[in-house]
């Protein structure tokens, strides 16, 4: 059994929206019931600039709708929170196609390399033949971090030599897979710091060398992000998405940190939807992000 987008909540649930559904559960709204939801929902890491949204959405609709009572209020925040989870584009990787080509990015230390390895688990058990590329070329420790997370879900790796070029490393990926019949590749990319210049300009071109090998490619440019560090993983996703015209988010270790409340920025800031979200240390804690799931994660036990 893996862990649920429920239990991974649990710390968000008990630290902050618990205390959300204990302010708004009885009694009259306030002037201090919203500006204790406020805090709460900055605590929450919600961000400053969708808290406001949602707390000027919330005092229309209790103006709109003549709501008084604080437990009205609790249903109307959770509508609103679910109004910001918009229903997400097609997602490529699910396509039929001959080859799909999916570039993982993200900074050092966010779990990218580990959910390379779920991701390689989850879609061979479906059926998929996949293949990784060790496009990390900047770390010796990389490429072997992939070698073991590749040898782990049965998969096989290509990889070149530490410091080689990483267009070059995905460039053969693309060549393994077509002539050994594989349908998935996954590429690594090195996660320096994104205030790196050459970090991203070394990225632009793994992304040029994948649409010049297969058409539409890449299909998808997943984003791994690091639930723990909050708000400071949105400047890392914007200067991603500007270099690499990311498509998708995967936030790992929701299940140790209290500031789930980041997908909401991330989907209305950042415009982007969540596809996975880590659960745990295991192949397996890899969930597919549900909106309604997500919702109930935060408000019940």
């Amino acid at each position: 059994m893996f862990k649920s987008i429920r239990e991974s909540l649990s710390r968000t649930r008990q630290t902050v929206f618990g205390q959300i559904a204990g302010v708004l559960g009885a009694g009259d709204i306030t002037d201090e019931t919203w500006e204790d939801l406020e805090a709460l929902l900055i605590q929450a890491d919600v961000g400053v600039p969708t808290t406001v949204y949602l707390v000027d959405s919330l005092r229309e609709r209790v103006r709109r709708d003549g709501l008084y009572r604080a437990d009205q209020l609790l249903a109307a925040l959770r509508s609103e929170l679910r109004a910001i989870l918009v229903d997400p584009p097609v997602f490529e990787l699910e396509e039929n196609r001959l080859l799909t080509v999916v570039m993982v990015v993200g900074v050092n230390g966010s779990g990218k390399t580990t959910t390379i390895g779920k991701l390689a688990q989850r879609y061979k058990d479906h059926g998929r033949k996949v293949i990784l590329a060790a496009g990390d070329t900047f770390r010796a420790a990389a490429i072997d971090q992939l070698r073991i997370w590749g040898e782990r879900a049965d998969v096989p790796v290509i990889a070149g030599q530490p410091g080689g070029d990483p267009a070059a490393v995905a460039y053969d990926g693309i060549r393994a897979a077509r002539a050994r019949g594989f349908d998935l590749l996954f590429i690594d990319t090195a996660g320096r710091l994104h205030t790196k210049f050459n970090l991203m300009k070394e990225l632009e071109k793994v992304h040029g060398v994948c649409q010049k090998s297969v058409h539409a490619a890449p299909h998808e440019v997943l984003l791994v992000l690091d639930a723990p560090t909050g708000q400071n993983a949105l400047a890392q996703a914007q200067k991603f998405k500007e270099s690499v015209h990311v498509s998708g988010v995967i936030l790992t270790k929701l299940d140790s940190t209290a500031k789930g409340g980041m997908v909401f920025a991330i989907y209305r800031e950042l415009g982007l939807p969540v596809r996975f979200i880590g659960t745990g240390e295991r192949l397996q804690d890899l969930a597919p992000f549900d909106a309604d799931q997500f919702i109930g994660g935060l408000f019940e036990p």
